[in-house]
């Protein structure tokens, strides 16, 4: 029987090696390639919202990804989701929003839910996202939503550290106030490794281990 093949669509090159980690570790007779364009979310910035112009260029991508003859693709920024699961509706393939089974995750973990972000851009559409999935599973939440002030700018600068640690306060602060948290964007996820476990009062969720153990769980 032919492997199945799992197209990944990212928009940042640095996804890369973390996701073709995990797709070994979960995925390890699945194969994989990727298709990059780190214009998407400069262009969501630029210009304030996820224009129809740029949602037909993440739609261009997936058919793109189907003409490489995936079976599957998963689409690796939260930023563009909306714009994931209009292009899933026409596509012959699964199509699949990395934050979904995050969403999901967090929906069954508890009813009070905090979104983390470093972008506005991201904070929306995941917060968004997680109400239609708790009205989907007909469950009442409270949703907490917080943006990282000066943290995405500090890491487009080469300050990490800088990022690392307005994050890691805002994570500390909303454990007090909800029953899990969801990291909006995959590259806060490294920040819950350097909290001390006494901070890690709720769980911290992100989004690429666990669409990769929910794809692992429907190839």
């Amino acid at each position: 029987m032919k492997p199945k093949t799992l197209g990944l669509i990212h928009t940042s090159a640095t996804l890369i090696p973390v996701f073709q980690e995990l797709c070994k570790q979960y995925l390890p007779g699945v194969s994989t390639f990727n298709i990059v364009d780190d214009s998407l979310v400069k262009n969501i910035r630029e210009r304030g919202a996820l224009t129809a112009a740029i949602a037909k260029r993440v739609a261009d991508y997936v058919a793109s990804a189907e003409d490489a003859g995936a079976d599957y693709i998963l689409v690796t920024c939260s930023s563009i989701g909306t714009a994931v699961e209009e292009a899933a509706i026409s596509a012959k393939v699964p199509v699949l929003r990395v934050d979904q089974p995050m969403a999901d995750t967090a929906v069954q973990t508890g009813s009070r839910i905090g979104v983390v972000a470093t972008l506005q851009t991201t904070l929306e559409p995941t917060t968004n996202l997680v109400k239609r999935r708790a009205a989907l599973a007909g469950k009442e939440i409270k949703l907490t939503s917080k943006l990282c002030e000066g943290a995405f700018e500090a890491l487009m600068s080469g300050d990490a550290a800088t990022h690392d640690a307005l994050v890691a306060n805002v994570l500390r602060d909303l454990s007090k106030q909800v029953d899990v948290i969801l990291l909006a964007q995959a590259s806060m996820a490294r920040v819950v490794d350097t909290l001390s476990e006494a901070d890690k009062i709720v769980p911290i969720v992100a989004s690429p281990p666990i669409a990769i153990k929910y794809l692992a769980s429907v190839i």
